[in-house]
């Protein structure tokens, strides 16, 4: 049916090309299946749009009577379009604006223009007549083959156009990770009786989320009771993904189209697996009024806990999510589940307390990080970079609370033969399986590390040093100061000759020094205020270790901005408390780290308490790393002799 349905872009040909057959075929696709289910109650919409209810009404009595969420007012379908050739275009543009205003797909996919573009290429007959031969009604094609049929339409499509694919398709081999590892601690799933489970993915493109979960738990447990929820901001990409669902039997109406980030349409639910593959490194410029607004909220906003850069909206998907969790009871029941495929920039973009950061310190101090998967480079279709599972959960298991396992599965990937895109490499279900293990095991290996939440938290402290200026006036010194604005209302020979007076001494104390300053300048009737005395200071004076430190007026040491340095100490450093932000020790930490690693080599520094910002990062690749040391130099030079005899050999060969 797929290869028939597919033969129909031939009719396209030379008037559109291979990227756009997919906005003609699939809404044609939908609108088929609808008539064929439509076919036996046509009789009764006829009539409910004799009495011209409201729309909201006349939906429900539809639904009444014919179990159907869908009705059309229009008195055509596919068989009555094809009567009349002449009035085809017209006709069936009433047909599509004749369904209740559920039913936009046709809208989104904007039919109207593919259907005006077919008609002046005169081929609207031929595409149309093609469909009415198609039998898609639900006894000749059950909706869960009619899911798979509309599935493998908009792969194909995806896979014709590379160039696209990406944006709005994830790979089949990715998704079904990603469901496995967010439902893998679900053991009623595979359980006997009905589960009843909601599935939600924000960015949810063509469905393709959505339709391999129900796959895949379906597999596990045929009777799951399953509903599915999302939102897209393309329109073309919705329109696909509303049809997915319509196509197999479920309410369309959970299918949003919006701005996630700007307009939460499932605003007030919760959910028990929420999956996504958000965009990367697409800002959110056009959100950020709303996400702002939001974020000021506080605590009932789902992006208090900080903000990413505009740049860059991932971890606004991150925390759209974990709010969208189904809350964990008092008895230990409910509770919910992410699975979301980042790039490595949240597991450590942005310094301590920068928003990120922020974001980060809230997942792990929840305790709602359970695990992070490295995947294969080369697993997508637009980009090859470094991608990462994250799974969240709110009611981790007993053995998990306070932890989180990361798992290093770049090597189990398998290449493929032919690439799409920049797809070269997918996770076969041998790989998968493996991957799914190492997760289960939940203990230190190769590819995998257990950590405590805290083991990614650090200080960052900030290490003052004392200021020591020394000063020795110069010629050049002296023409600065005279042109330096700062200096402007003073007699510029007064004060030339000022400074000329204190050269030729080196003063290694600054209060010294501008004491001498002071006393020459009254002697020629030049004050100089406390801004003045600071330019003299930042423009005369050099750094010396061996000068006077200096003070302020309370005698406590002035710090030197410029030498002035960040040091971050992770938590536990050297076998200390992991939870002294907590219980009240840190400054025993930081005096202790300070004592050891700073100190020794650089005497007299100090830690200013008030600046030291908490942060938390994941340094995926550090914890993996492997050193692997150089050849020995014997045997490189043993290789270099080696070539070296080949190519003497070889030019004797062409000289002989």
């Amino acid at each position: 049916m797929s290869a028939f349905v597919w033969t129909i872009a031939d009719q396209l040909r030379g008037v559109f090309k291979p990227h756009q057959y997919g906005s003609i075929i699939l809404p044609f696709t939908v609108l088929r299946r609808l008539d064929c289910i439509m076919e036996p109650h046509r009789p009764a919409m006829q009539s409910i749009a004799e009495r011209r209810l409201a729309a909201r009404l006349a939906l429900m009595e539809a639904h009444k009577q014919t179990r159907l969420w869908l009705f059309n007012s229009s008195p055509h379908s596919f068989a009555s379009l094809m009567e009349d050739p002449d009035a085809l275009a017209e006709n069936t543009l009433a047909y599509v604006e004749g369904f209740s205003d559920n039913i936009d797909v046709f809208k989104r996919f904007k039919f109207a223009d593919s259907i005006a573009e077919l008609d002046e290429a005169n081929i609207l007959y031929a595409v149309a007549s093609r469909f009415a031969e198609v039998d898609l009604h639900p006894d000749a094609l059950s909706n869960s083959e009619m899911g798979d049929l509309f599935e493998d339409l908009i792969r194909r499509f995806s896979e014709a156009s590379n160039e696209t694919a990406g944006e709005f398709y994830t790979p089949r081999d990715a998704v079904r990770l990603v469901v496995d590892l967010a439902i893998a601690e679900d053991d009623k799933l595979g359980a006997e009786g009905v589960p009843v489970r909601t599935i939600y993915d924000p960015a949810a493109g063509t469905g393709g989320m959505l339709s391999l979960a129900e796959e895949h738990i379906h597999a596990q447990n045929p009777n799951a009771a399953l509903t599915l929820y999302g939102q897209e901001l393309n329109p073309e990409s919705y329109a696909i993904c509303k049809s997915d669902l319509l196509m197999k039997g479920h309410d369309a109406d959970n299918i949003k189209w919006g701005d996630t980030l700007a307009n939460d349409q499932h605003q007030g639910r919760t959910f028990d697996f929420v999956l996504a593959n958000p965009p990367y490194g697409v800002d959110w410029k056009k959100s950020e009024k709303a996400v702002r607004d939001e974020a000021a909220k506080g605590a009932q906003g789902r992006f208090s806990h900080g903000l990413p850069s505009v740049s860059d909206g991932q971890m606004l998907f991150l925390c759209h999510m974990a709010s969208k969790m189904r809350p964990a009871k008092m008895d230990g029941t409910g509770g919910g589940r992410v699975g979301v495929v980042l790039n490595g920039s949240p597991l450590f973009t942005g310094g301590a307390e920068s928003g990120p950061s922020e974001i980060r310190r809230w997942l792990l101090e929840s305790d709602m990080v359970e695990a992070i998967v490295a995947l294969p480079t080369d697993m997508f279709f637009n980009t090859g970079i470094s991608t990462y599972i994250w799974v969240l959960d709110n009611t981790k298991a007993d053995e998990r609370r306070g932890k989180v396992q990361l798992i290093d599965a770049t090597g189990y990937g398998t290449k493929m033969r032919k690439g799409l895109g920049s797809k070269r490499v997918e996770v076969t279900d041998a790989d998968r399986a493996t991957i799914l293990q190492t997760y289960a095991a939940f203990a230190d290996t190769d590819i995998s590390k257990i950590f405590d939440n805290q083991d990614f938290g650090y200080w960052t402290i900030t290490v003052e040093r004392p200021l020591r200026l020394a000063f020795d006036v110069t010629d050049e010194q002296v023409e600065t100061v005279v042109a330096d604005k700062k200096f402007k209302g003073l007699d510029a020979d007064a004060l030339a000759d000022t400074l000329r007076a204190v050269k030729g001494t080196r003063y290694t104390s600054r209060d010294t020094f501008l004491a001498a300053v002071k006393h020459e300048g009254d002697a020629r009737g030049l004050k100089f205020p406390a801004a003045q005395n600071k330019a003299l200071q930042d423009l005369l004076g050099e750094r010396d270790n061996t000068a006077e430190i200096c003070r302020d007026r309370r005698g406590a040491i002035e710090p030197d901005t410029k030498m002035r340095d960040t040091e971050n100490i992770p938590f536990g450093w050297n076998g200390t408390d992991k939870h002294a932000q907590a219980n009240g020790t840190r400054k025993a930490v930081i005096d202790a780290y300070m004592k050891t690693e700073v100190l020794p080599h650089v005497p007299g520094a100090w830690v200013d308490h008030d600046k030291t910002k908490v942060g938390y990062e994941i340094p995926f690749t550090r914890h993996f790393y492997t050193y692997v040391p150089p050849r020995p130099l014997a045997e490189i030079d043993a290789d270099l002799e080696k070539v070296a005899a080949e190519i003497i050999e070889m030019l004797r060969e062409v000289e002989a």
